[in-house]
């Protein structure tokens, strides 16, 4: 009697990946050159920009690839020797998809949070926010203030869901090389301001500011992700945070 064998989800943005490391391993792409650009990538794939930007990330990963913030992704003279499965799993969620998935429920959490924080919880949140401002462990404070807001919201199924959110963030090492790329210092204050705005109308109980301030800092940190990694721009703040850091 025959058996059935595992079945395993693979994400969009690893099969892309695994066609662009195709073509490197059969030097349609030698080391040293410049791949296209993301838009390029893209249109010959038929596939999202954040689907193309979690793939050259899985890349780099791999060592298949070197992100140059401000001139490009190019091919490394890359091990051989080296699983492309040794860094993280297929399976892994991709940081777009993530963030899509908070942007359905933190704000309304936060304009939860407006109406039902105790004082307790109100005092842990702007504590939170208070800790990420010039801290040496800023993602650390960011999801104690996250999940604060969630644990004031009332609803456990929220509280439950957006805790399993920040765990999946937590492991995603996509994410975290992408943040190594894009999540400067500078950005990092940008991000306190933000929880303070958070943190007022939470406080006040306006539940509608709350919602649009959530709404508006997680649209900010879907648009600092998508920063061209060509960006003149974006080579000019990492510059401006290193002198400043």
């Amino acid at each position: 009697m025959s058996s059935f064998h595992p079945v395993s989800v693979t994400r969009l943005y690893r099969m892309i990946a695994d066609q662009i490391a195709s073509r490197i391993r059969a030097e349609d792409f030698r080391p040293g050159e410049r791949l296209p650009s993301e838009r390029e990538l893209a249109e010959q794939l038929q596939v999202s920009r954040p689907s193309i930007r979690e793939a050259l990330i899985a890349l780099e990963i791999e060592g298949y690839v070197e992100v140059r913030v401000g001139t490009g992704v190019f091919v490394t003279q890359r091990r051989m020797d080296r699983s492309p499965t040794q860094e993280f799993s297929s399976s892994e969620v991709g940081p777009f998809d993530l963030l899509a998935a908070r942007l359905l429920l933190e704000p309304e959490c936060a304009a939860l949070a407006a109406h039902h924080a105790t004082q307790a919880q109100l005092a842990g949140i702007e504590q939170a926010a208070r800790n990420l401002h010039g801290s040496a462990t800023p993602r650390e404070h960011d999801r104690a203030f996250h999940l604060a807001i969630a644990e004031a919201c009332g609803n456990p199924a929220l509280v439950s869901t957006v805790t399993h959110l920040m765990q999946l963030r937590d492991a995603s090492v996509v994410l975290k090389r992408l943040e190594q790329h894009f999540v400067t210092n500078r950005v990092w204050q940008q991000a306190a301001d933000e929880h303070d705005v958070i943190l007022h109308a939470i406080r006040t109980g306006d539940a509608e500011a709350a919602r649009k301030a959530m709404r508006l800092h997680l649209t900010d940190i879907q648009d600092r992700l998508h920063r061209d990694f060509g960006s003149d721009l974006l080579q000019m703040e990492r510059s401006t945070a290193a002198l400043a850091g």
